[in-house]
């Protein structure tokens, strides 16, 4: 099933509703009076920041004067609630994201990449993120987490993905000894996707650009798509789309690939850190 993301179609609404507008000549001053609103009202709405609702959709495609299906149908799309809502989960929107991507860069330096994490590797890390958490709540976030990883697999919405992971995250036994091991020989299966490439940056690489925090990148299908640069912390997280600053990640992130070991040798060291495990 294809899932889609409220968040990014209200972004596409915005973007078409901006480009009608200036299509048909009209400045947002006359736009907004001829639509009986403010502004600042039709501004938000061409921002992003409001939901233009179908009904207003309309209108425009009146005052515009033009045929456009397609904006209906994303305005209608916009008000939806994302997949995930249902489990209540809070993804500090980053499942919204990756839920439109179709290529994600990864940098990992504490944990394996949760698209490549095994269930009880990751309900060892929801459980520790969350104390005393609910049992129904890490439950619910395991099958968010799992929902996202069929991607890997899906001939009708692929997502690719490209992972650094620092040979820390390897040695840490989240969950215990047997559970690491369990995910230590599941990342050497995962790796064998089409989608899915691994490098581990070696502790002999020393002092390297990632070690500043862990990242994410995330390449989108619609060329107006803007790629994000997502970054996780304590309280929150932060999304970057600024071309310019995008772009200093990805050479991070492509400097820290040159430097990984080379597939085999970065499986040879999984295989070495699993067999190590007591």
């Amino acid at each position: 099933m294809v899932r889609t993301s409220p968040t990014f179609r209200r972004r596409r609404l915005a973007r078409r509703i901006r480009y009608l507008r200036e299509r048909a000549g009209l400045t947002q001053e006359h736009a907004a009076c001829e639509l009986d609103m403010s502004t600042s009202a039709l501004s938000r709405k061409e921002n992003g920041d409001v939901i233009t609702s179908v009904h207003e959709a309309r209108s425009m495609v009146d005052l515009y004067d033009i045929r456009d299906p397609e904006l209906l149908d994303l305005a209608r799309a916009a008000r939806e609630r994302g997949w995930w809502r249902a489990y209540g989960v809070a993804d500090r929107g980053y499942v919204d994201l990756e839920t439109e991507a179709c290529a994600v860069q990864e940098l990992s330096l504490m944990y394996i990449p949760g698209l490549l994490q095994t269930e009880e590797y990751m309900r060892a890390i929801f459980v520790a993120d969350s104390g005393m958490r609910p049992e129904r709540n890490v439950e619910n976030d395991v099958s968010v987490r799992t929902i996202r990883q069929r991607r890997l697999a899906d001939p009708e919405q692929p997502l690719e993905l490209t992972a650094l992971v620092d040979q820390a995250a390897l040695e840490r036994p989240i969950g215990g000894p047997q559970v690491m091991r369990d995910q230590l020989r599941h990342l050497l299966e995962v790796v064998q996707l089409d989608r899915v490439e691994l490098r581990i940056l070696p502790k002999a690489t020393g002092c390297h650009l990632g070690m500043a925090g862990a990242f994410v990148v995330l390449e989108f299908p619609e060329p107006e798509d803007n790629d994000v640069l997502f970054v996780s912390h304590p309280v929150g997280s932060v999304h970057v789309e600024k071309a310019g600053e995008v772009q200093q990640a990805r050479v991070v992130f492509e400097r820290l690939f040159a430097q990984a070991l080379p597939a085999e040798q970065s499986m040879r060291l999984i295989e070495r850190a699993a067999a190590e495990l007591q």
